[in-house]
């Protein structure tokens, strides 16, 4: 008897992208639902889902997502839409919930935002609230968690936390920041979304999920702080427009803007739990406590263990913030075998060649006085090199070069530690912009000689 079909939405974003190999590894058979898929093919599980392209903005093409599935994650949100993204929201979720309900699907989880229905909140935590009662407005059981900040590498309120927290010695902010909050450790999240498939008790109910110990937002900032060895104070101010700290926001940590506007305006309100109701109905989920939880994070502060969302086997250039690092990948289309690429690029930093602006690569060596040994091989294989920096800086670099698709892909790395580490790679972009782009183009000229 082949395993249940489970439906992942949203596959595209941060909690599928975790939720959709440990469902793999349990043994279900995925279909995967996304309005983009091609932007999933250098996904490591790929291979192992079936894909569909489907839009719950179009009902019609909802019908072949979800023939034959037994259970329907959804994981969506409308935020990047900008205005209007609540009534968006609304009608996406009445879409799904049709959709279910006519192809006999029998159970839907969702995933919404924990706040108090009955006070004053943000349109953003207002919105996610009524999806859930939208959702539950269909025949098909509902089981929907509410959770508040997300910690864990790679999720976008832990993202601003740690962008801002590198960035500030004094970290300005408005007075909200002084509200509670209870956050969850990212694998508790999906830990309850599996949990949910097989635990027949939750069917139909609404859980408030997060960790025991209440926070303010400034404890998150602070405890972060010193995880990383920071000293960080608070500027807090009485008020900020919401639009301006948006602004900021998208500036400087890897949020865009019409996210980051939807996610201040609800830190105007407490996100605690309310009902304890998730531990007694879901006792098999092991709560992590918030430093376990950063430190869990920073274990994936490494190339080889982040999402590579970006990528999408085009040529060009793509500079991007992700995952607490700075990111600068260049790829051209090249018509050699990776053998002789890999060959050339073996010879960077050996002999005191570095392929490329040797002068320059000089200068930095005496600078730190010494004329070679600048990187070491972290990882290899028959299409890829990565090296690890071993040059003085306020952070972590890594040089990688892969080949794969017809492509010569080129990726710098830089995880700053501090108001150094940003200094350092916003002040020398433009050398770095000069490097990079000569020590692609020198590789693949060389490649073609030998």
């Amino acid at each position: 008897m082949p395993s249940p079909l489970i439906l992942v939405t949203g596959a595209t974003g941060y909690i599928a992208s975790l939720l959709i190999p440990q469902l793999l590894e349990k043994g279900y058979r995925v279909r995967t639902m996304a309005r983009h898929p091609e932007r999933l093919k250098k996904r490591t599980w790929y291979k192992q889902v079936e894909m569909i392209r489907a839009d719950v903005m179009e009902p019609e093409t909802l019908a072949a997502a979800m023939q034959g599935v037994q259970t329907a994650y959804y994981l969506i949100h409308n935020m990047s839409r900008g205005h209007g993204y609540t009534e968006a929201e609304t009608l996406a979720a009445h879409n799904f919930s049709q959709a279910a309900e006519q192809a006999g699907v029998e159970h839907i989880i969702y995933l919404g935002g924990l706040a108090d229905p009955e006070q004053h909140i943000a349109p953003h935590m207002r919105s996610r609230i009524e999806t859930g009662v939208t959702l539950r407005k269909g025949s098909v059981p509902v089981t929907e968690f509410r959770a508040g900040v997300i910690a864990g590498s790679g999720s976008i309120s832990f993202e601003m936390i740690r962008f801002m927290t590198e960035l500030f010695p004094i970290i300005p902010g408005p007075i909200w920041l002084k509200n509670k909050s209870q956050p969850i450790a990212v694998q508790n999240v999906i830990d309850y979304l599996l949990t949910a498939l097989t635990n027949s008790n939750g069917r139909g109910g609404v859980f408030e999920i997060g960790m025991r110990q209440v926070f303010i937002y400034t404890d998150l900032m602070k405890m972060y702080a010193k995880a990383r060895g920071l000293k960080r104070g608070m500027f807090l101010l009485p008020y900020v427009p919401v639009w301006f700290m948006a602004f900021g926001i998208d500036l400087m940590t890897p949020v865009p803007y019409p996210i980051a506007h939807a996610l201040v305006g609800g830190l105007s309100s407490d996100s605690m739990i309310l009902h304890d109701t998730a531990e007694k109905t879901f006792p098999e989920v092991k709560l992590m406590d918030y430093e376990s939880a950063i430190t869990e994070a920073m274990k994936r502060l490494h190339p080889l263990r982040i999402e590579r969302v970006w990528e999408d086997g085009s040529s060009g250039v793509k500079v991007l913030k992700h995952e607490g690092f700075f990111i600068d990948q260049r790829a051209m289309k090249v018509d050699i075998h990776a053998e002789k690429i890999l060959n050339v690029v073996k010879r960077f930093d050996n002999n005191k060649d570095w392929l490329f602006a040797n002068w320059l690569w000089k200068l930095r060596g005496a600078l730190e006085g010494k004329q070679s040994d600048f990187y070491e091989v972290d990882f290899q294989n028959e299409n890829m090199i990565l090296f690890h920096s071993k040059l003085r800086s306020p952070g972590k670099g890594w040089m990688e070069w892969r080949v794969e698709e017809g492509l010569l892909i080129q990726t710098a790395y830089f995880a700053p530690y501090g108001l150094g580490g940003f200094l350092y790679w916003y002040l020398l972009a433009p050398v770095h912009t000069y490097l990079f782009r000569g020590l692609l183009e020198t590789i693949a000229k060389k490649a073609v000689v030998q």
